[in-house]
């Protein structure tokens, strides 16, 4: 569902509506959200692909969850958006960006290694830039949140994700947009356990 985000010329939404276009041609926003909740929720336990830690990896992870919502799930998006003030990457940087995002981690080698410290300080990094991207027209954080558990358990470094209090991560994600990492770590620490 596409609440909260504004969208400029958006193709992704029923005409004069602000639901996103889905598989199931539902157009009843709380519906959708629930049916979104649901169909990711069961493919988040079949469990994400496997792959090289790489934007084609991640892509692939936003696809299994969504694959049952949205014909465009693992595509990046075409339109740019933003939520309040806060206005996401350009469409058309998207994938040079994602590209240097995950170079950046060496097909995960970069969280190899790392005390428990290193690696919540390493992860909230890469989390604020990946949520900045913001790659896709919907369904980022829990791609982000799945993702970063799946780094987790690559890497020895296991995170509980249901222990995530949504309106606290989400706090934290805000504030590191605007560089504040402190709140993002805290959350993690707590997924860390």
């Amino acid at each position: 569902m596409a609440e909260g985000y504004e969208a400029f010329d958006d193709p992704y939404l029923y005409p004069g509506t602000s639901v996103l276009k889905n598989r199931l041609d539902i157009r009843d926003a709380a519906t959708l959200t629930a049916f979104e909740v649901e169909a990711s929720h069961f493919r988040a336990e079949i469990g994400l692909p496997e792959g090289n830690f790489d934007a084609a990896h991640y892509r692939a992870a936003h696809h299994q969850l969504f694959q049952d919502v949205y014909e465009w799930a693992g595509k990046y998006r075409t339109v740019r958006i933003a939520k309040g003030e806060t206005m996401f990457c350009y469409p058309e940087n998207i994938s040079v960006q994602m590209d240097a995002l995950f170079g950046g981690i060496e097909g995960g080698a970069r969280f190899r290694d790392l005390t428990p410290e290193e690696f919540v300080n390493r992860l909230a990094g890469f989390l604020a830039e990946l949520n900045a991207i913001h790659p896709f027209r919907e369904g980022n954080g829990r791609t982000q949140l799945s993702f970063a558990g799946l780094i987790g358990a690559a890497f020895d470094q296991p995170l509980q994700l249901e222990r995530v209090d949504p309106r606290s991560f989400l706090r934290a994600m805000v504030a590191s947009f605007a560089g504040e990492l402190g709140l993002l770590i805290a959350q993690l620490r707590l997924l860390r356990g």
